[in-house]
């Protein structure tokens, strides 16, 4: 799962949603030492639902869709397009309003633990509140976009244009594959709880 989803999957909970969105920052025991316990919380919730979805049969097979011209990126790629199909669904977000109000708390969450932020995550924090990015999983555009980004951030990883080409073409496929996934993955951060 991408930023939407992580930060879904914090509810509400500042501290474990800090920990939550920086834990692709944080490497190894020795980094997750320096954080207050709840922050420290939330990396390692950040680790156990990507291990959980790395897992799952539904990512499998929507990584699929992107490994010939992507290769360990698929997996980015998948949670990237994923967090569009969560922006856009009213079981967890009724409306677009509601994503909006959603996406704004949790910049304000995030801004008041930012003396927290790895480097790494501070550097694009700002970037990713003024065009709101969580916001942007919701369009098409806003998809395409966060491809480029990951992209761009990605040292190796090829132009995002064929991941976004196959985005559309596998919509349906995309589709269900988040719905196998999304309800498996709250119960299981639920559990963790």
């Amino acid at each position: 799962m991408n930023y939407l989803a992580h930060a879904y999957l914090s509810f509400g909970n500042g501290d474990i949603l800090t920990g939550n969105m920086i834990g692709d920052h944080v490497k190894g025991r020795l980094a997750l030492d320096q954080f207050p316990p709840g922050i420290r919380k939330g990396v390692e919730l950040h680790r156990k639902i990507d291990d959980f979805t790395d897992h799952h049969p539904a990512v499998g097979r929507a990584k699929l869709l992107f490994r010939e011209d992507y290769g360990l990126y698929s997996g980015a790629i998948t949670d990237a397009v994923f967090d569009h199909f969560l922006a856009s669904d009213p079981k967890y977000f009724a409306s677009a309003d509601a994503l909006m109000t959603f996406t704004q708390d949790t910049y304000r969450l995030l801004g008041e633990r930012s003396q927290h932020f790895p480097s790494a995550f501070a550097a694009y924090f700002s970037h990713m509140q003024e065009h709101n990015w969580l916001y942007g999983y919701r369009s098409m555009k806003g998809v395409e976009r966060s491809l480029a980004g990951l992209q761009r951030r990605a040292a190796h990883m090829p132009p995002s244009d064929k991941a976004y080409a196959s985005f559309v073409a596998g919509y349906y496929t995309l589709n269900q594959c988040y719905y196998e996934l999304i309800d498996d993955v709250v119960k299981f951060v639920k559990a963790e709880s």
